[in-house]
């Protein structure tokens, strides 16, 4: 009874932590937003308001410059909750020497990342142990950074900017030993996302291999297998009502956040209800072998796409080698758009 207890008890603190993951960066982005104009004008306590706008201007530049990442957030223990969860796994094929800089991209986006999140904005994996004296620096979104507080936590994890300056920045300003994780495919991928399918947006997405040649940063593939399967996306049929609006709203969204808003569902608070929860399925993150790449100041098409054929080829080889281990039938393929 007791060993059922602390089963119960176990399942339901993995489900608080996944469950609290999304709401508490809009908590967290919300209290700066109403807070700092409230105290501003109608409390005597504007001075607070003022010292955390120039706290903001005095700091804007940071998470472009290699942020200020925190190991004890990075080894909390409710993110060991959240990744075992699902469970998910961050696996080695090859080692990445801390002689070199990397950008380790990431497929495919999924609906929401939690892979990806988990093993390289975290140490639920143990990334500092399979790569010894390799720092990641996950990119996100842009304007997550404008946000007071939110814009700290992100950080705290080595969270950055998908952005060219930020990039760089952690690929030639600071010592050897550097991997930014890109997940190439971006927000728009999310719509291709659903249970047993394996379609990545790669085909016209050539920016990070001009930007592994600017840098000489080694590129280094990697496939998070399950990411697909934790949600169930629904699509309406085209000419309907619900089809419209789904249209607008996906339209508005991508606009005003950079997102795509995905029409999808998942389990509830428990496992056989229904709800926006991932399922607990299992999500490995497969890391594949570096891509030498020459540095070059100003690469031309031709070089570009010379790599972005080369690394391509790469992705294929490390998807095919580990599909069936994970998941997939032998006859699947990665198709490519």
């Amino acid at each position: 009874m007791a060993s059922l207890s602390r089963l119960d008890l176990r399942e339901c603190l993995q489900t608080l932590s996944v469950l609290q993951w999304l709401p508490v960066y809009i908590f967290l982005g919300m209290i700066p937003v109403f807070l700092i104009p409230y105290f501003l004008v109608f409390t005597k306590f504007w001075i607070l308001s003022v010292l955390a706008l120039a706290w903001l201007a005095y700091d804007w530049n940071t998470h472009s410059q290699g942020g200020r990442r925190s190991a004890w957030v990075r080894n909390w223990t409710l993110w060991k909750y959240f990744q075992n969860y699902f469970p998910i796994k961050l696996v080695k094929t090859h080692d990445l020497s801390p002689k070199h800089n990397y950008i380790i991209a990431n497929h495919p986006h999924g609906i929401v990342s939690y892979g990806v999140f988990i093993n390289f904005a975290t140490e639920a994996t143990s990334f500092a142990r399979i790569f010894p004296a390799i720092t990641p620096s996950l990119g996100t979104l842009e304007w997550i950074f404008w946000l007071p507080i939110v814009r700290d936590y992100v950080m705290s994890m080595g969270v950055c900017p998908v952005s060219g300056l930020a990039l760089k920045y952690l690929l030639t300003q600071k010592s050897a030993g550097n991997a930014v994780v890109i997940v190439v495919g971006g927000a728009a991928e999310a719509l291709l996302c659903r249970p047993g399918a394996s379609t990545i947006y790669l085909k016209e997405r050539k920016g990070f291999v001009k930007l592994a040649l600017k840098t000489g940063a080694y590129l280094v593939p990697s496939y998070s297998f399950g990411e697909n399967e934790v949600h169930n996306q629904e699509t309406f049929p085209e000419g309907t009502w619900i089809r419209f609006f789904q249209k607008i709203f996906q339209a508005t969204f991508k606009k005003i956040l950079g997102l795509n808003l995905c029409t999808f569902h998942g389990r509830g608070l428990t496992r056989e209800s229904w709800g926006f929860l991932p399922f607990n399925r299992p999500i490995t993150t497969v890391v594949g072998e570096p891509l030498p790449i020459p540095k070059i100041k100003r690469p031309d098409k031709t070089t570009v796409d010379k790599y972005h054929a080369l690394y391509i080829d790469a992705l294929r080889k490390l998807f095919d080698q580990h599909k069936v281990q994970y998941g997939l039938p032998e006859s699947q393929e990665l198709k490519i758009i």
